[in-house]
């Protein structure tokens, strides 16, 4: 594979799994009251920490995915946030519709870990920022 090709593949990776947090996000942020109501409805505490939570995670932290800055850290982040939110609002495995929601955030997480494994690849922040010539 081609140096171009592997910069242009983990770019569309990196965006393909943060647009579904950035739309997400959106979402949360324009209603917040219908968030803070499903949240509630899940016997979680403290609902409106837990929404100022998920929008740093799927706005800052996708944001900071997508232009590829600090992605391991900001990817292992969001792959245990996948996973918790898996657990905490996807449970009832009987029904097929939590089981497929379930199954999709493992399977977000998967490719987040791999962002974590693989890194943010040449057209990202990550790589501008170790390219750059350190200072003495």
């Amino acid at each position: 594979m081609s140096t171009l090709s592997h910069a242009s593949i983990t770019l569309t990776g990196r965006a393909l799994l943060a647009s579904l947090f950035l739309v997400s996000g959106f979402g949360k942020l324009t209603a917040p009251g219908a968030t803070i109501g499903y949240i509630t409805s899940t016997g979680l505490p403290l609902p409106e920490v837990a929404l100022v939570g998920a929008l740093v995670v799927e706005l800052g932290f996708a944001a900071a995915l997508l232009v590829g800055y600090r992605t391991k850290l900001v990817a292992s982040v969001m792959a245990l946030f996948t996973l918790v939110t898996a657990v905490v609002f996807h449970n009832q495995l009987g029904d097929q519709g939590q089981l497929t929601h379930f199954l999709k955030n493992l399977s977000i997480a998967g490719g987040l870990l791999q962002v974590v494994a693989f890194g943010a690849g040449a057209f990202s922040l990550d790589h501008v920022r170790q390219a750059k010539p350190t200072q003495a």
